[in-house]
């Protein structure tokens, strides 16, 4: 499977920054992990597609960035986590939940997220508290969501695109196109360059279909930039990354304390199952089995 990856430049005058992703083999392998409905996977697949973005943004490699969204919907809360480099992880917690189409036929996906908050979580790992930012919802799209949290919490002026394409292979949904831009503005930025980007966004309505007909990031990027004198950086790679361990969900377990896990132990043994304990990862559903020595020595 192709790779997704990340296009990155600024225009040439330094009013604004522009990156570009495809991100169809991130959101398939999301679905892989997760099994979501349509429109289940369609909002992730944009958090996902967002929190990719600006993560790759972020100036040091230890940082991280969580995107959640908190809704009053059928699909729950949605997370996604961002390292340094762009690779990704997330979960939805009702992926099997599902609304009506619009009128239009599109996926609902401000439906099924409905009313809440969106934050956002820097965390550079070195400071204990991390820097979080929270905006009540604007229309569950998530799309408008991430650009109204940078222009209200950071005050950066951003435009965010984001789209996933559904449809079906051999009886199962998959991801035919999934991909988003955004551009942000910079100090002191040139109003005439501000004006021609404004008007160059009208073309990046359909930004799922731009790459299902073939676009590659630095073409979409070009639309974003016509007439605009643009200067690449770099094209990156990036993946859905899911970084659990054995020993990291040892070490989570035993937090819970010998107290508790005893009982929970217990519990097992009561019920004629064997003195053990399962956790699975919330990102990527591997299984991993404690036994009581694991747990309590």
């Amino acid at each position: 499977m192709k790779k997704s990856t990340i296009y990155r430049g600024m225009t040439h005058d330094g009013s604004a920054r522009v990156l570009v992703i495809d991100s169809t083999a991130i959101v398939n392998q999301m679905i892989a992990y997760h099994n979501p409905s349509r429109t289940a996977a369609a909002a992730l697949g944009r958090l996902l597609t967002a929190t990719s973005l600006f993560g790759s943004m972020m100036g040091e490699k230890d940082e991280t960035l969580t995107v959640g969204v908190h809704g009053d919907g059928v699909l729950g809360k949605l997370l996604a986590v961002s390292d340094y480099y762009g690779n990704v992880k997330g979960y939805v917690q009702n992926p099997e939940a599902d609304v009506e189409r619009k009128p239009s036929g599109k996926l609902d996906v401000g439906a099924a997220v409905g009313k809440g908050t969106l934050y956002v979580i820097r965390d550079d790992g070195v400071n204990p508290q991390p820097h979080i930012g929270t905006i009540e919802l604007k229309t569950g799209e998530i799309a408008e969501d991430i650009a109204a949290y940078y222009a209200e919490s950071e005050q950066i002026p951003t435009l965010c695109a984001l789209g996933v394409l559904m449809g079906e292979e051999k009886g199962k949904s998959v991801c035919l196109a999934a991909g988003g831009v955004v551009v942000q503005l910079l100090p002191f930025a040139d109003e005439g360059t501000v004006d021609q980007l404004e008007k160059n966004a009208e073309g990046l309505t359909r930004i799922s279909e731009c790459f299902y007909k073939g676009m590659t990031p630095k073409d979409v990027a070009q639309i974003a930039t016509r007439g605009i004198p643009f200067d690449a950086f770099d094209e990156i790679t990036v993946d859905y990354l899911c970084t659990c361990s054995r020993a990291r969900m040892k070490a989570n377990m035993k937090k819970l304390g010998k107290k508790e896990l005893g009982e929970m132990l217990d519990e097992q043994e009561k019920e004629g199952k064997e003195r053990s304990l399962e956790a699975v990862c919330q990102f990527c559903n591997k299984s991993y089995v404690f036994t009581e020595k694991d747990l309590l020595s």
